[in-house]
């Protein structure tokens, strides 16, 4: 009998505490975890929409039929709960040459609006029996800058962290996909033309190389070359500051494709008998102390040896939404699913005056330990609100997808592009799908 006293005391002290806690708790509302996903959502859904150029081809009809089926397409993708309004604009030039978005078709399934925090996704389809003439926009065009794009092909120079290329067969991909992008884009063949580089001496004789304000991709993965002259003992190691400086003062954007930026420092003669420690001769390892100095030079303060690791391993990370979108406007569609090893974390950047701009991220960013690492996007310095240099850095693991780094300039820049039919307009549309959820504020 009094074994059974305790256990109903025991029962009425664990309900006391259960209810306790539920009275107690501020649990989050429906109304805010409803929202989550909600623009991904819209995103997948364009792009299974448009599974066999079933959208593509639905816009460009007249049809009501068609227009209905897609209707029921979009029904059955989406749940009940889900507000959705998707409006279809076409896209025409106007004589200055702005583009011109005008509604032509919108379907819904709710009166009156949407929640305010509903979710917005945009996906560009041109017409299927359309031939197009296809012109990128001239990247610093609209400032009057006309910004070089310099692609490091040193044939003194190896690479490491790319796997299965050479650093000389990434520069001539990247030359063949974004040339189009650039006024001049320019091969640097050899250290000694880096050199000249590095002193703001042009190395082409095209009257509009322009050096500063230029885009700089360096294809050696986490080596970086070096000119004979600074590939000496007592300043190798602090060669990355001294690029950092130079991005400073030119307002250069650095581009490191893939790993632990700046890790080695290579030249075939200067380092013919040194190796990585990993069989890879003609470099030198800095070490961690490499990007740490890039980002002393880049905040233009003195050198200071710092060995410290900075980057994090944070796993399998995904395209935010505006980098998945612009992969259809640009045509460039690497995975949107990769691994990050060296991921930045934003704190330490901030100790140098850099930090993420937000429109150039490519990843969903991990946060771990205070800081929140990202795998993949550009970080600009700022002095007096103004930028004084910017660094793409792809940190992912080794064989490195050149379409992330062209990605990333491209997020970065955003450059218009020019569909037309021999100066015809109205062969694009552009298809808009928002989302709420039902009881959404």
């Amino acid at each position: 009998m009094l074994r059974t006293i305790e256990a109903l005391f025991v029962v009425v002290i664990v309900l006391g505490a259960f209810f306790g806690v539920i009275y107690y708790i501020e649990l989050p509302s429906p109304r805010v975890t409803s929202s989550i996903g909600l623009k991904d959502l819209a995103a997948s859904t364009l792009e299974s929409l448009n599974e066999n150029n079933f959208l593509t081809e639905t816009v460009f009809s007249n049809d009501d039929t068609a227009w209905a089926n897609l209707q029921n397409s979009l029904e059955s993708w989406l749940s009940p709960n889900i507000m959705y309004k998707l409006t279809v604009y076409n896209i025409e030039l106007s004589q200055t040459g702005e583009m011109v978005y005008n509604p032509l078709q919108s379907m819904k399934n709710f009166e009156g609006e949407l929640p305010s925090n509903s979710e917005t996704a945009f996906y560009t389809v041109t017409s299927p029996n359309v031939t197009f003439t296809i012109t990128p926009e001239k990247i610093g065009t609209k400032s009057g800058r006309k910004i070089t794009l310099y692609i490091f092909n040193c044939e003194d120079a190896n690479g490491w962290w790319t796997t299965g290329y050479t650093a000389q067969s990434l520069a001539l991909d990247i030359y063949n996909i974004m040339s189009p992008y650039f006024v001049n884009t320019i091969l640097v063949n050899t250290t000694a033309q880096l050199n000249n580089l590095l002193n703001n001496e042009t190395i082409t004789p095209l009257t509009n190389e322009r050096i500063r304000d230029a885009v700089i991709v360096n294809t050696f993965g986490e080596a970086v070359p070096i000119p004979y002259e600074m590939a000496n003992s007592s300043f190798y190691e602090k060669y990355p500051w001294y690029l950092g400086q130079k991005v400073n003062a030119y307002n250069w954007t650095w581009v490191s494709i893939v790993g632990y930026p700046l890790y080695y420092v290579t030249n075939t003669d200067a380092f013919q008998n040194d190796d990585n420690s990993w069989g890879i001769y003609g470099m030198k390892r800095v070490g961690p102390a490499g990007l740490n100095g890039f980002l002393q030079g880049i905040n233009n303060v003195g050198y200071t040896y710092d060995n410290s690791w900075i980057t994090r391993s944070i796993g399998v990370v995904d395209f935010v939404s505006q980098a998945k979108e612009l992969t259809n406007f640009y045509g460039v569609y690497p995975e949107t699913y990769q691994t990050a090893t060296r991921a930045l974390p934003d704190s330490t950047l901030a100790q140098y005056d850099v930090y993420l701009n937000q429109d150039a991220n490519i990843f969903e960013p991990v946060y771990a330990s205070g800081s929140y690492y990202y795998a993949g996007a550009t970080f600009s310095h700022i002095e007096d609100n103004v930028i004084r240099g910017s660094f793409t850095a792809i940190g992912l693991a080794r064989t490195p997808d050149i379409r992330i780094s062209i990605l990333g300039i491209l997020l970065f820049y955003r450059p218009n592009i020019f569909r037309t039919e021999f100066g015809a307009s109205g062969t694009s549309r552009l298809v808009m799908l928002q989302l709420g959820q039902l009881g959404g504020e």
